[in-house]
């Protein structure tokens, strides 16, 4: 099937199409770098002005699977969520909801269990320090749960997403979890969840070595960090790539 038929249908039936397939691709893209979980883990996109509506996963398919169409449209202050037919995982409805409840500019979120954002999750100091550039790239920009309380029913997700409240601060590492990753949209988010388990992989690498760590100065991390929030289009290209391999690769996602 052509990719023109493919956009055909859904862009004049479903609601937020861009959008969704802006999600799509970022789950499919998320499988193929293995930062997945099973059919576990969850990504959700605000879609009106106060973000309480939001695209999601539906319950417990696979990443590699999702089409632009399966996503679920969900309303935070809705209640009743959990008893429709198309609910979402209670988990996700627990975190995801608080977050778009609670945290405005969190217009995207992204939670992952990725090996080396979970490995930094599992330390002592769950702290990232700026040991190369993408490290520095979360300098005071990230912010760690240290209070794990169990799954993420409602009230975990109220506790957690009041360490998000403050928008300089993009990425919550879950002690003894994985990471939350929140952003302005889909590519702005699923590039700094990109950069950010590559920012793990090489400190816990480092740490291997077992030899000691060059870290950048306070004042240079944080010029690396200013600079890279500023730098121009990255994001979206980044995601525009990676969509056009889904386009030739595995169009369906757009269905």
């Amino acid at each position: 099937m052509s990719l023109a038929r493919l956009q055909k249908e859904p862009l004049s039936n479903l609601p937020y199409y861009e959008e969704r397939v802006d999600l799509a691709a970022a789950f499919r893209w998320t499988a193929r770098l293995n930062m997945h979980e099973a059919v576990a883990n969850h990504f959700s996109l605000s879609v009106n002005e106060d973000g309480t509506k939001f695209l999601m996963n539906p319950n417990q398919v696979h990443f590699s699977r999702i089409k632009a169409s399966d996503l679920l449209l969900i309303d935070a202050n809705d209640p009743e969520t959990l008893s429709g037919p198309n609910a979402p995982d209670p988990t996700a409805w627990g975190l995801h909801g608080a977050i778009h409840r609670n945290v405005a500019h969190a217009r995207c979120a992204m939670h992952v269990h990725s090996i080396h954002a979970t490995v930094l999750a599992s330390l002592a100091d769950s702290t990232l320090p700026p040991v190369d550039q993408n490290s520095a790239m979360f300098f005071n920009r990230h912010v760690v749960d240290a209070n794990y309380g169990g799954l993420a029913f409602e009230a975990e997700g109220e506790r957690c997403s009041q360490l998000l409240t403050d928008p300089k601060v993009k990425v919550m590492i879950m002690g003894n979890h994985g990471v939350m990753v929140i952003g302005d949209s889909v590519a702005d988010t699923f590039n700094r969840m990109f950069y950010f388990e590559r920012a793990a992989e090489t400190y816990i690498k480092a740490l291997w070595t077992g030899r000691p760590l060059r870290t950048l100065s306070d004042e240079i991390a944080e010029k690396a960090a200013r600079e890279m929030d500023d730098y121009p289009g990255q994001a979206e290209r980044h995601l525009a790539e990676l969509k056009a391999i889904l386009d030739e690769e595995e169009p369906v996602y757009r269905n």
